[in-house]
């Protein structure tokens, strides 16, 4: 799963990037266009001001946490939702982390908006790494309490 997050990450990202110019957008629907940005921050562009720290910061944690999520993965406990979660948070952080390394910002493309209120910029990485966030949710909630 993991590997096929990368692979849609990467060919995603490079469609827009040679198709677009960083700025372009084209609207598709009243709600949501197609953008090209470059972010050199985390998500919603925390720290992306700052002066480059931050690039050596992200690529570090991305590694370490794809070493432990690597780690649980290979444990034979948990549940199926648990480590096709895992693997969502792993492809989405190694897809991000190769940008980071050959870029040295991460690709953003998707862009939601009500009239003129947008939500950050985000990319099939992004929605991974959140999408399994969501199920360690729901997989924490289902199972039964411990007295």
């Amino acid at each position: 799963m993991a590997g096929l997050i990368i692979a849609l990450d990467q060919l995603s990202k490079y469609a827009i990037t040679h198709t677009f110019m960083l700025g372009d957008y084209l609207t598709v629907t009243p709600f949501f266009d197609l953008v090209l940005a470059h972010n050199t921050g985390a998500a919603f562009s925390l720290f992306a001001d700052q002066a480059g720290w931050q690039r050596a910061f992200f690529i570090s944690t991305a590694l370490i946490a794809s070493a432990i999520i690597i780690y649980l993965l290979r444990r034979e406990s948990g549940s199926v939702l648990f480590k096709l979660a895992l693997s969502l948070i792993l492809g989405g952080a190694l897809g991000n982390l190769i940008d980071r390394i050959l870029n040295g910002y991460v690709v953003d493309f998707l862009s939601f908006h009500i009239q003129q209120h947008y939500w950050p910029a985000f990319n099939v990485a992004d929605s991974a790494i959140t999408i399994g966030a969501l199920l360690l949710v729901w997989d924490s909630l289902k199972k039964p309490r411990k007295p």
